[in-house]
């Protein structure tokens, strides 16, 4: 007989690989552990000195990259400190917590504005910032297991995404049409890198509409487009930051600099402009004498020939001019171990050099480069030697063929000497020097007159303000002023400078600045979005509001969030004094639900909190005190009585009286008030919840709301008395009754006092997200036109509008402020905006919200498809060796020299919207007409699974649960791990749910016809005829 409850020999065979519970300790000799390892190992092996050859392959190799994944899990891991400590190491005062508290959130334009409201070459910060030495090193997790905070890589991320959108940027809508004479000086900025884009961009968002940059090259970014190499920062990333800078109207003229046909910055002052800024930086390395005579040919480069020479090669777009890479063979010496060194020995590798080593005068532990470039270099298997002065260069036959060291040593007392008796002698193919830049060009020197330079060839400036000394019109910033020493600290001269533009050019027309300087954010159309709404008459200048619960525990709470821009409050739940409550302690306490989840970003609270424990009177004058000063804010009081008519008359017309613009009525609070008699004991009952409504409808003209329970049959019923009642709208929904958890002693948390104690408390956050969302659609569908205020896990843009698509008009919030604080208000407002303004865009197909397509990538990085036959290579072990070679050997052959685009003269920004964007209210209830009964659904319409193999980073986690939770449909490779979808796959969808990876797995429409196994076969669907044989479960 065959046994049905045994999985047949073909789903044995499938199952080979899906764990198994140890019987045994386990037992394998080393020696074939060795072996095995190498078959699935995706690091590099230790024994290999030269590897895989990067010969022309400028593909990103930033270990900061991060995928939307990635970005998303490390911006939760943030804990957006207080005071953070990141945004006091930025150069530009990056509000570093809320541009990551927006990606935590997926809005990543409010990231991107927050980025760029402070820093307009935000994109390129993000990618070559170092991080490590500024913002990362002050990160507070520091001080734990698992390490600071990648900024860098979330930076980049957001700002990649805001740049997809093509979106232009505009002058601040605050600004009038018109601007004051003042606001039409003539200003020139010299250098079109950083220092000049951030001024510029500073001065277009004050107002000033005549900016003209001049660059020597023909090209813009200065050293971010000649000397950072492409690998780590693509032209088109500083092309695009360029093109913001110029939608303000800011101007460059390309082919123009100091020295170029007579220009002086005394001719520009003679030619009428009223302030000149000079942000050139140090345009000339600094050149040792050993190498007088010797040039490229003989094998020698100076950076400041090697990495412009790289980059015109490597940079699509940079320009009109047909580049070769620097053609290099051999063993490459690379003198100097900062930034700067480190980009040309890897830039070395990429034009053919086959060893490159690193040699510095002192040792590691005081090396200038930050270490996030210091173990690119190291991965990339570049030598480093310490302890070196160059001594003499060997030329032979005109060509270098080797240099001799002496060997450095630091005294005792800290200075530092080299010792003649220890040469060492290296044979080279070439070199090239990093020591730094200088200005030491006569024709340039001249041309900056009347500004100074100082001893160590700087220009005298006053420090904190960028101002040139005694030149009121002149000012300076990047590496010229000797101040800056990476590129975002060029980017705050240039910001610094702006302002004092500013306040000298008013001075002019005798209008005095604020002391305290007040420089414009970031705007785009998105900005201009209108989310307001009208409910029952009350107009909500936003939709986001804080529910009745800790965050609204006292009236000045309430001030504050309302100055940081919430649209409407609810004041904490307060009664008739006869009813005045003191609570218990411990009472609010973190969810389970999100496993062992310990600070911010909780996924759940639990609270046995009850209502206000201040008096009315107090309440009753904060709402009067609130009204009063925030007359465009709503102010709804949330009230509580017994089951008594009279009570709810009293305290009711008092709370209309003292200015409450609305009601809402707690007749649902599950813990502890029930047992008084109000609160869940009212709001479980239709009958009651009828009533009250009723009374309160007989006492007050202002609209009132009441907030129904989750904690019932069916909430519509509780929704039909409220509305029967005369409500005009209600609350969906309070918290749900729930015991947290217990404790191995089998005591509760919280426990109050010595007897450890508790009750069932009320369960908020994203926890009850689908319990609040389907009460919210269930009562839209009941009731089209009876308003919603939602609240029950809503926590950014992004589930407020899934709220309101459900059918709620506003939201309320309280558990994600528990999280964080109340200036989570602008991210929620922003990430609306933005999710109305996408949602109307031409250009938005695959895009999900602020989410862009997906595309095929391994860590954030693009990969090719490569396969073998018809199999496809996978990233470990030997086939990542495989996929190297074979990728190694595309780019060697990739034709060159390439013939590289001009600039860009047309902006490369989205189609203008369809129409209009649409109103906050015609998203509500969108989501209504989908959802229904499970009979409404199609059975015929079915799905499958498609892995996507090239971002398969080999898991099984789809493998496991299709077969211990699903329907043994993907089979697993024992050598390439890599899972395939059978026929028998359902279209469940639990393995896009477990799987790690985003658009890793998709769902696509079933190309055969689905006929479901009946395990017993029953009476044929098709032709009616009765089959009585039994059908095994793999067939």
């Amino acid at each position: 007989m065959v046994l049905i409850s045994r999985d047949c020999e073909d789903i044995e065979n499938l199952l080979a690989l899906n764990p198994k519970v140890a019987r045994n300790a386990s037992w394998k000799p080393s020696v074939e552990t060795k072996a095995e390892k190498k078959k699935w190992k995706r690091n590099d092996d230790k024994n290999c000195s030269s590897c895989t050859p990067l010969t022309n392959n400028f593909d990103d190799v930033k270990h900061t990259t991060l995928s939307e994944r990635g970005a998303l899990k490390e911006a939760s891991r943030c804990l957006k400190c207080v005071d953070a400590p990141c945004q006091k190491s930025c150069p530009t005062q990056l509000d570093v917590k809320s541009f990551i508290s927006s990606i935590a959130t997926k809005n990543y334009y409010g990231a991107a504005k927050a980025i760029l409201s402070d820093n307009p070459v935000g994109l390129t910060c993000g990618m070559v910032c170092p991080t490590s030495d500024l913002c990362v090193g002050g990160c507070n997790l520091y001080a734990s297991e698992e390490g600071p905070i990648n900024i860098g890589g979330l930076q980049h991320f957001a700002v990649e995404v805001f740049k997809k959108m093509k979106i232009p940027q505009i002058r601040p809508p605050h600004l009038p049409e018109k601007m004051p004479a003042s606001y039409d000086a003539k200003i020139a900025l010299l250098g079109c890198g950083p220092a000049s884009i951030s001024c510029g961009t500073f001065l277009a968002r004050l107002g000033y509409s005549n900016i003209t940059i001049y660059e020597k090259q023909q090209f813009p970014a200065g050293l971010s487009a000649a000397e950072i190499p492409q690998f780590r920062l693509p032209f088109e990333s500083v092309a695009w930051e360029v093109e913001l800078m110029q939608d303000l109207g800011v101007k460059i003229q390309y082919g123009a600099g100091l020295g170029v046909n007579g220009m002086t910055i005394q001719s520009l002052r003679d030619q009428g402009h009223d302030a000149v800024f000079v942000g050139i930086g140090l345009p000339n390395a600094r050149r040792h004498k050993m190498f007088h005579g010797l040039d490229n040919a003989s094998g020698f480069f100076t950076s400041k020939e090697f990495l412009p020479a790289v980059s015109m090669a490597s940079k699509p777009g940079m320009c009109g001019c047909k580049a070769k890479l620097p053609e290099l063979w051999g063993h490459v010496l690379v003198l100097g171990l900062g930034d700067t060194a480190l980009d040309c020995a890897s830039s070395a590798l990429r034009c053919g050099a086959k060893r490159v080593t690193i040699i510095f005068r002192k040792g590691f532990a005081t090396v200038r480069a930050v270490p996030e470039e210091m173990q690119l270099a190291k991965d990339e298997k570049c030598e480093f030697m310490p302890f070196m002065q160059p001594h003499k260069v060997v030329v032979k036959d005109n060509r270098i063929s080797a240099m001799e060291f002496y060997r450095t040593e630091q005294l005792d007392d800290g200075t530092w000497v080299q010792d003649p008796d220890q040469l060492v002698r290296l044979k080279a193919d070439f070199v090239i020097s990093a020591f730094g830049s200088v200005l030491v060009d006569p024709v340039v020197i001249e041309a900056l007159e009347p500004l100074k330079l100082s001893e160590t060839g700087f220009a005298t400036v006053d420090k904190q303000t960028m101002t040139a000394t005694n030149i009121p019109w002149l000012f300076c910033g990047g590496d010229i002023a000797g101040v800056s020493e990476t590129t975002v600290e060029a980017t705050n001269d240039g910001k610094t400078a702006a302002w004092s533009v500013h306040k000298y050019l008013q001075s002019l027309h005798d209008v005095i600045v604020p002391a305290k300087p007040a420089l414009p954010m970031f705007y785009t159309a998105i900005d201009l979005v209108d989310i307001g709404i009208e409910v029952c008459g009350l107009k909500f200048a936003n939709p986001f509001g804080l529910a009745s619960a800790p965050p609204t525990t006292s009236s000045p709470m309430i001030r504050r969030a309302f100055e940081a821009g919430w649209g409407f409050a609810l004041t904490k739940t307060y009664s008739l004094d006869k009813d005045i409550v003191t609570n218990v302690s411990p009472r609010i306490v973190r969810g389970t639900t999100s496993g062992f989840t310990y600070g911010p970003g909780q996924g759940a609270f639990l609270n046995i909190e009850l209502i206000s424990e201040k008096s009315a009177a107090y309440w009753l004058q904060s709402v009067t005190e609130l009204t009063t000063d925030f007359p465009h804010n709503v102010l709804i009081a949330s009230i509580m009585c017994s089951y008594d008519e009279a009570d709810w008359t009293e305290l009711a017309k008092r709370s209309e009286a003292a200015g409450a613009h609305a009601l809402e009525l707690n007749l649902s609070c599950p813990h502890g008030m029930g047992e008084r008699g109000m609160g869940l004991a009212c709001g479980q009952k239709p009958e009651l919840v009828r009533d009250i409504c009723r009374w309160v409808r007989a006492a007050v003209k202002i609209p009132f709301f009441a907030k129904l329970t989750p904690n019932v049959t069916d909430i519509v019923d509780i929704a039909r008395a409220a509305k029967e009642g005369g409500a005009d709208g209600v609350t969906a929904t309070n918290t749900v009754s729930g015991l947290m958890g217990l404790r191995a002693d089998g005591s509760a948390w919280p426990a109050v006092g010595q007897e450890k104690r508790t009750t069932y408390g009320g369960v908020s956050g994203n926890a009850i997200r689908p319990i609040a969302l389907r009460a919210v659609s269930a009562i839209r569908k009941a009731f089209p036109d009876l308003p919603i205020l939602a609240t029950g896990g809503i926590d950014s843009a992004e589930t407020a509008l899934q709220f309101l698509q459900a059918g709620a008009q506003v939201a309320q919030i309280g558990s994600a402020v528990q999280n964080q604080d109340f200036t989570v208000i602008q991210d929620y407002i922003t990430g609306l905006k933005a999710l109305l303004y996408l949602d109307n865009a031409k250009e938005k197909d695959g895009w999900d919200g602020q989410s862009p397509p997906t595309f095929k990538h391994q860590k954030g990085k693009p990969v090719p498809h490569v396969q073998i036959g018809d199999e496809t290579v996978p990233f470990f072990g030997n086939y990542k060796t495989i996929r190297e070679e074979i990728t190694a050997d595309a780019k060697v052959h990739e034709t060159e020299p390439q013939t590289l685009a001009p600039p860009p003269t047309t902006k490369s920004k989205r189609a203008a919207n369809s129409g209009p964007v649409a109103s906050l209210e015609s998203f509500v209830g969108r989501a209504v007409p989908q959802i229904g009964a499970y009979s409404e659904l199609n059975n015929k319409q079915q799905v499958i699974a498609l892995v996507d193999e090239d971002m398969c980073i080999n898991c099984g986690k789809c493998y496991m649960a299709c077969n211990d939770s699903g329907y043994q449909a993907i089979t697993f490779d024992p050598n390439t791990h890599l899972p395939h979808v059978t026929e028998d796959c359902t279209g469940c969808t639990l393995c896009v749910s477990v799987c790690p990876i985003i658009d890793c797995i998709t769902m696509i429409k079933r190309p055969t016809p689905y006929k479901p196994k009946r395990g017993i076969a029953i009476r044929e669907e098709h032709d009616g005829t009765l089959d009585g044989h039994l059908s095994l479960p793999c067939q």
